[in-house]
């Protein structure tokens, strides 16, 4: 499925060495990123969890998405990708978490925001930031989602050496 299985496996051994734990907020990616990681042997000593928030509801109840952000930029935006990940940070009770958001396709994209644009949120004791992707409209709903996940654990890992900031 991940095209670089071994960054999963770095993740994890790069988090254990510094003793740090990590979760995880999904939606287009609908857990993919949590499966990832867990198909690591040894993942449970960093691992805490995640939570698939593709409905709205649930990045708003769970996660503590404000609904000023879904009302205003929507679930698939940079602010929602923050949120989100500082909702999973809190609620796992994590060191690190990381989130995804945005049109997997085949429908539902627009023209402001089209198929395979994803947003990554990431938040640590630092606070929260996003990135946005592109992983173009020609692209399948499975590459997208694949694509997002080898984002979050590339995000995840990154965070590591800014965390000292």
């Amino acid at each position: 499925m991940i095209n670089d299985e071994h960054i999963a496996a770095e993740l994890v051994s790069r988090y254990a060495e510094r003793g740090l734990t990590l979760g995880t907020a999904e939606s287009c990616t609908g857990g993919l990123c949590a499966a990832a990681i867990v198909d690591v042997p040894g993942a449970s000593t960093v691992f805490y969890g995640g939570i698939v928030s593709y409905d709205n509801s649930v990045k708003l109840h769970t996660l503590g998405v404000p609904a000023a952000i879904l009302d205003s930029v929507g679930a698939v935006s940079a602010a929602c990708a923050e949120a989100m990940a500082r909702g999973a940070r809190e609620n796992l009770g994590v060191d690190i978490a990381v989130s995804a958001t945005g049109i997997a396709g085949p429908g539902g994209g627009t023209p402001e925001k089209p198929v395979g644009l994803v947003y990554i949120g990431c938040a640590t004791a630092h606070g929260a930031r996003a990135y946005e992707f592109r992983f173009g409209e020609e692209s399948t709903r499975r590459k997208i989602r694949e694509a997002s996940v080898l984002q979050m654990l590339r995000i995840a890992l990154s965070a590591l050496d800014n965390d000292n900031e």
